[in-house]
């Protein structure tokens, strides 16, 4: 009973539980044992090998990648061998060239204008002055486009030189033939040379040469007449021509660097030999290792270091837990050492299952990662222990999960394993929380088998992994897993229940069973205890399930609770048809003892066929220390009659107990009251069925029989409305309800 309820309850402190089971050394060593497996179950994945070896020396063994490792001198090879692959990069640079051919035309019209210049004078102005317009219309492009961005700066530099080294050399003779000409003759030329430049200049040239080839046929099929004109435009159209396709050194860098950076790094894979046995270790070889923390003198601990606290923040966040949810702490707590270790034992089941199938993947075959019964320990702990305790555990486990199964990856966690660890273990947890029976497994082992396979199948689409074969293996052993699942967790319950004494729901359903020999001879021997055990069991469930207690436990705790009674059974009222009552002649003190006997001959009886203590506890606190009025005051009667002193108290007529210690316990104690006393009411009205309930559950709590257990004054409210109800509903054919008594008050 809580401590701060009325006086009524006394000030009795709860009784200090020995043994290991509750001490708090033996609780601090489990937390180190769980620290111990996360870490060197997670170290083979995670903390690398190392080896004493030194430059020069012959290898005695075989040294393995323990992980995915970078050859830095490999990856600089294959960079640089990307590299030479690029071909040199050529830009395009149109420099309109026709502009060129307009330039000189102009300058050829306004100077034949002109007859203040002789004609030698002309010839000479453009024997000087042509030749270097090429020039000039270059440097004038470069200094015109340098720094606006559409060209780098090496390549006009580079085009500037390129172009001016393939200048074409007009003819001396050209020169005479330009002071004669018209300004007709001239515009017709100009359009002619300009077309035949922009025509030939509009395709990639990287050599000027090829294009001037062009020039003189051109020339010959155009609108030109005379043989001047066209000797002329075929000088100037060649001259005009340049190079428009350049070397580009800055965009062939860049292309290079990004052909680099392109490069996949060249790995050593997880499990592949770095170094054979009887070879000698070079300098290169040497590097290798110790870049990859491979030798004991370079060893890095920080590995190490890094695994030690992952695996203490694992078992802080399962203590966390524990300790918010009052799962260790309080006056008693839900997880003794014993459930903890039970806890460790199913971690340890779990990895270690984990750990047997990763030595199954390969590089070929990483999809064997998906048959891990992952989902094993998450079910065993919500059959075992409770539900949110496994939800706590399925995130542990999917994180592990996705280390252990981590095949050769770079990143230390694989998502895609953890990601289905999660999903199963949350189907698992879902489908079998309330599981009755061991088919019920099975059906779990189905469901983890479809959800598995549907997680597997969305990472497969997302990933765009849908090559035939791995598609189907892929879905095949992620189903596969739910059933050995199953298979596994039906093998491992009986193991788990009979070690540490463990009380699942499937072991109750299987314990209500009428087939089982102990509730075949109640039956038998003692049909009307049976008929009882079987009222009180309906009657407690209720009740129990009405304040959150363990309703099936109380059920299946109330076939058993008289089982002592089948020593004896003509001494119990309920058995006693058509025979007299024997405590009519015997004493009231031996009365006594045959009556409470019958706790202790059923906890005897329990015993003897292994049922699991929780059931024998009920039997033996349901009665807990309550007093046997009846055969005490019988006695009283019995030393005032014969005048002599009695040599008893009232104390000496209780059962032995001990009270009640858990909810359920007292539940079926108040339940078999209850029954007891309806049955013996001839006609019950529906308020004397209320009162006779609230009269049973004050008589013991004043009697002090609720201190032991965490009941509280507002459940015992609602074990009382609870069993009213159901009262009513068993025995509804005999009780008078208050409209059926108004109806015979009216007759009368």
């Amino acid at each position: 009973m809580n401590q701060t309820q009325t006086g009524k309850q006394g000030n009795l402190q709860p009784s200090k539980t020995a043994g290991w089971k509750q001490s708090a050394a033996v609780r601090w060593m489990l937390m180190v044992l769980f620290v111990l497996l996360f870490y060197f179950s997670l170290a083979p994945h995670l903390v690398p090998e190392t080896y004493d070896i030194e430059e020069g020396a012959v290898s005695e063994k075989d040294i393995k990648a323990p992980f995915q490792i970078k050859d830095e001198k490999a990856t600089r090879q294959a960079e640089e061998d990307a590299a030479a692959r690029i071909d040199d990069i050529y830009s395009i640079v149109p420099l309109r060239n026709e502009m060129l051919v307009d330039q000189i035309f102009v300058r050829i019209e306004q100077l034949n204008q002109d007859d203040q210049v002789t004609v030698q004078n002309k010839i000479d102005i453009y024997r000087n002055e042509i030749p270097g317009r090429y020039s000039e219309y270059i440097d004038d492009f470069v200094k015109m486009n340098r720094g606006k961005g559409t060209y780098n700066d090496s390549l006009l530099e580079e085009m500037a030189l390129v172009a001016k080294e393939q200048q074409y050399t007009i003819p001396e003779e050209t020169f005479y033939k330009m002071p004669n000409l018209s300004g007709e003759t001239l515009a017709e030329m100009r359009s002619v040379a300009r077309d035949i430049v922009r025509k030939l200049t509009g395709e990639q040239l990287r050599e000027a040469e090829t294009a001037r080839t062009q020039v003189a046929e051109m020339v010959n099929a155009s609108s030109l007449s005379s043989r001047t004109s066209r000797e002329i435009v075929q000088e100037l159209a060649r001259f005009a021509i340049m190079p428009n396709k350049f070397f580009d050194k800055e965009a062939t860098d860049e292309a290079r660097v990004q052909a680099k950076q392109n490069t996949p790094p060249v790995v050593i894979k997880e499990g592949e030999l770095i170094v054979k046995r009887g070879q000698t270790i070079t300098p290169e070889l040497y590097k290798l290792l110790v870049d990859s923390s491979l030798l004991q003198e370079k060893k890095n601990y920080w590995p190490q270091t890094g695994l030690l606290v992952l695996s203490v923040m694992f078992i802080v966040s399962l203590y966390a837990y524990l300790h918010q949810s009052g799962g260790i702490n309080g006056v008693k707590p839900k997880y003794n050492n014993a459930s903890l270790l039970m806890l460790w034992l199913i971690f340890l089941i779990n990895i270690v299952t984990m750990q047997i199938v990763s030595l199954t993947q390969t590089d070929t075959a990483p999809y064997a990662g998906y048959l891990a019964p992952a989902a094993l320990g998450t079910m065993l702990i919500t059959l075992l222990l409770d539900m949110h305790l496994a939800m706590v555990s399925s995130i542990l486990f999917s994180i592990m999960g996705s280390i252990i199964l981590n095949n050769g990856q770079q990143q230390i966690f694989d998502f895609q394993y953890g990601f289905v660890i999660i999903v199963v273990s949350f189907a698992a947890i879902f489908s079998i929380h309330r599981a009755s029976q061991r088919s019920t497994i099975l059906k779990a082992g189905i469901m983890v088998s479809l959800f598995g396979s549907i997680s597997v199948i969305s990472l497969l689409l997302l990933t765009e992994q849908l090559e035939r074969s791995f598609f189907i293996y892929s879905v095949a052993f992620a189903f596969a897993s739910g059933l050995i699942t199953a298979i596994l967790v039906i093998g491992l319950m009986p193991f788990f229940e009979i070690t540490f004494g463990i009380l699942s729901a499937l072991k109750l359903v299987e314990l209500s069973n009428p087939n089982h020999p102990l509730l075949r001879k109640l039956l038998t021997e003692t049909p009307g205890t049976y008929h009882h055990s079987v009222m009180v069991g309906n009657l407690s469930e209720a009740a129990a399930e009405a304040i959150g207690a363990d309703g099936l436990l109380c059920r299946v705790g109330s076939f058993y609770h008289d089982i002592g009674k089948t020593k004896r059974p003509n001494y119990f009222i309920e058995n006693q048809s058509n025979i007299e009552n024997p405590h009519d002649t015997i004493d009231p003190k031996l009365s006594k003892s045959i009556i409470v006997a019958h706790a202790r001959d059923g906890v005897d009886m329990l015993k003897g066929y292994s049922i699991p203590k929780p059931i024998r506890d009920i039997a033996e606190q349901h009665h807990g220390t309550t007093s046997l009025k009846f055969f005490y005051y019988k006695a009283l009667k019995q030393a005032e009659e014969q005048g002599i002193e009695p040599s008893f108290t009232e104390d000496d007529f209780r059962y032995p107990g001990p009270k009640a210690q858990s909810k359920e316990a007292a539940v079926v104690g108040i339940a078999d009251c209850v029954e007891a006393a309806v049955r013996s009411l001839r006609n019950p009205t529906v308020e004397q069925v209320e009162a006779m309930i609230n009269k049973i559950i004050k008589s013991r709590l004043d009697d002090n029989q609720y201190n032991e257990c965490d009941l509280t004054l507002k459940e015992l409210d609602k074990i009382a409305q609870s069993l009213k109800e159901s009262v009513i509903g068993i025995f509804h054919s005999r009780i008078e309800y208050p409209e059926d008594v108004k109806s015979k008050e009216r007759l009368a």
